[in-house]
């Protein structure tokens, strides 16, 4: 989810629209945990996180706070007293991690979206060529010719890319959610990737899809963020440190 120095810290996320990214983030699933730190947390800070994080034991309850959770909100803090953040507060932000089934049922008629302006009818602030930078493919339901509802690329990697979902306000609770989110994860198989799926458990109507489409959890994410609040074209969004380019959607 994040682009790494060659100390492994975190320099941003990895999206188009790239933000600095959390200030600690880490995974835990039932073989093991995976973690990082940002780039500008300073040393001595930075590998106490690493030393505790290594110690931290895997996990098969993914609602489960980790068991150094409070050492490492302790830890960062002082960050934030010296100035790092005006308002000196930590963020915690959780929840699990999917994969899709084998079989991705198709729901739903969808078309392809490739045109930017399309998608700002409903979801202002899509900037012209974001869509080619990596938020491909775009998996949309279509109302009197615009996106209504909509699932692309919150973040794409070598073997796998994690969906991103957002359905405008006017037509949420029609069942939009799930049939998108089943074609763009068929779109991205076509390609060869592996889709992906993750929310925060604070996040109930994105839960409901993943629930919907039968996903199966195989993680855990726990992060620290500078409190500025969080973001999100459903994934697109949903972690990032950055300001909104557009209104936050509901689902994640």
């Amino acid at each position: 989810a994040f682009v790494l120095n060659a100390r492994g810290r975190i320099e941003s996320t990895r999206e188009p629209d790239a933000s600095r990214g959390p200030l600690f983030a880490l995974a835990r699933g039932a073989a093991g945990c995976a973690w990082a730190v940002r780039d500008d947390i300073p040393e001595n800070i930075a590998d106490e996180l690493d030393s505790v994080a290594d110690s931290e034991p895997p996990s098969t309850d993914v609602q489960e706070a980790p068991r150094n959770a409070e050492r490492y909100v302790s830890l960062l803090r002082p960050f934030l007293r010296d100035g790092s953040f005006s308002s000196g507060k930590l963020q915690r932000s959780d929840g699990p991690a999917f994969v899709f089934p084998d079989a991705v049922p198709d729901l739903g008629e969808t078309v392809r979206v490739d045109d930017e302006g399309l998608l700002n009818h409903h979801f202002p602030g899509w900037l012209s060529g974001e869509i080619a930078a990596g938020r491909f493919p775009v998996m949309a339901i279509l109302v009197d010719g615009y996106p209504v509802s909509a699932c692309c690329c919150a973040r794409r990697f070598e073997v796998a890319a994690e969906a991103g979902l957002d359905t405008a306000e006017a037509f949420r609770g029609r069942g939009y959610g799930p049939i998108v989110t089943a074609a763009w994860a068929r779109a991205v198989r076509a390609e060869g990737l592996t889709p992906l799926y993750s929310t925060l458990w604070t996040n109930r109507a994105s839960l409901s899809v993943a629930r919907k489409l039968g996903l199966l959890t195989y993680a855990s994410t726990w992060k620290l963020s500078g409190w500025g609040g969080v973001t999100s074209l459903t994934n697109r969004r949903e972690r990032s440190d950055a300001p909104p380019r557009r209104p936050p959607p509901r689902c994640a």
